[in-house]
C-alpha cells in the first residue's frame, strides 16, 4: 500500500483512518500557526523542533500530532521539524487548605486532599496544551 498524500486517509480507497484523531488535526493546526508566527517574527530560516507541553488529561496522541504536523507544515519553514511532547501530570489545589497534590481523576477512588482530607478541590494542571519552545536556525 502506498502512503497517502493525506495522513488521515487510506490511499487505496480514501477511507478514514482516524477513529477519533481529528482532534489532533485542529490542535496541531493551531500549534503550527503559533510556531510559524513566532519563527517568522524572529527571522528564522527553518524550524528544527517544537517543544510542546500537554496535560495528562488530554487525549491527544503523540504519533497523530507528529503525523499531522508533517502534513500541515509541508512547504513552510517548519517542514521536517520534530515535535517534542512533554506530558504535564494532573494536580489539584485543595479549596479548603490550598495544598497542591497529584491525583488520578480517572481512578474510581474518591480524591481527597492528603493534608486535610477535604474533597473540595480545583484542577490545577493536566489540561494544558501549549508551545514551550521552538528550535530554529
Amino acid at each position: 500500500m502506498r502512503a497517502s498524500a493525506r495522513p488521515w486517509t487510506n490511499s487505496a480507497n480514501g477511507s478514514a483512518l482516524l477513529s477519533g484523531a481529528m482532534h489532533e488535526l485542529s490542535v496541531t493546526e493551531s500549534l503550527l500557526q503559533v510556531v510559524l508566527r513566532h519563527a517568522g517574527a524572529g527571522g528564522a530560516v527553518r524550524v528544527v523542533s517544537v517543544s510542546v507541553r500537554i496535560g495528562a488529561l488530554s487525549d491527544l496522541v503523540n504519533e497523530w500530532m507528529q503525523r499531522y504536523f508533517d502534513y500541515l507544515s509541508r512547504g513552510t519553514i517548519a517542514e521536517g521539524a520534530r515535535i517534542r511532547i512533554e506530558r504535564i501530570p494532573v494536580t489539584f489545589r485543595c479549596d479548603a487548605c490550598g495544598d497542591h497534590f497529584p491525583a488520578d481523576p480517572r481512578s474510581r477512588e474518591t480524591i481527597r486532599c492528603p493534608r486535610c482530607a477535604s474533597e473540595a478541590m480545583t484542577l490545577a494542571t493536566g489540561r494544558e496544551c501549549f508551545v514551550e519552545g521552538i528550535e530554529v536556525v
